[in-house]
């Protein structure tokens, strides 16, 4: 049995500002187990060990921890990429290096799809525009979020000649559609039973068709 004023006691351990970041927190691996519906402004509080009531102050609804949680995952994300890239062996050439970072984008995304099913369903739940796709809380380590660093890749593909100038505005949007189809087709659709190796091989493949249509 639950001893009263324990929970408002750890509450009170909280600084300002911990309290919103430790509901994030609490919320992102209610996320991770069970997607966007799970998150849940009780649900995180009690993970939080706070009293309910406490949420409101940092969230107005579920809604605003939902987007929150969102964006915490978006930055997920964006690690992931940032990480295969940072994976990457040295290169020869300019034009191989760029090549390598403009696939690793594409690699890490698949990956995080497949690795944190959850948490990727959860990044892109929240309806609404591009606005988000620049915002700092929804960035990885190097500052920039999913789609910054497919758009900075991307330019990495002009700039080594691989990719006309005439032919780069929009490319983000063909990359990136083809790229989440088939990350939705192996968690969520009639692709979620291939093998590891078969999953990946598609992966490679998609990057490859996006690689000469753009």
């Amino acid at each position: 049995m639950a001893v009263p004023g324990n929970e408002k006691t750890k509450r009170g351990t909280y600084r300002h500002g911990d309290l919103r970041n430790a509901l994030i927190a609490a919320a992102l691996e209610l996320a991770r187990q069970g997607g966007p519906e799970a998150v849940v402004l009780r649900a995180a509080t009690r993970q939080a060990g706070v009293v309910p009531n406490a949420a409101y102050r940092h969230f107005a609804d579920r809604d605003a921890l939902l987007h929150a949680v969102s964006q915490a995952a978006m930055a997920q994300v964006a690690h992931t990429m940032e990480a295969e890239q940072d994976a990457l062996p040295p290169t020869e050439t300019a034009a191989a290096a760029a090549r390598a970072r403009f696939r690793a984008v594409g690699t890490g995304y698949l990956r995080f799809a497949q690795e944190e099913p959850g948490l990727f369903r959860t990044a892109f739940h929240v309806p609404g525009d591009m606005t988000h796709a620049a915002a700092d809380t929804a960035a990885g380590s190097t500052g920039k979020t999913p789609f910054e660093l497919l758009g900075d890749a991307l330019d990495g593909l002009v700039d080594a000649g691989l990719l006309p100038e005439d032919r780069r505005p929009g490319a983000e949007f063909l990359a990136w559609s083809a790229v989440h189809g088939l990350a939705v087709l192996l968690i969520d659709g009639p692709l979620r039973g291939l093998h590891p190796t078969q999953a990946h091989d598609a992966g490679q493949q998609v990057i490859d068709m996006i690689e000469r249509g753009i």
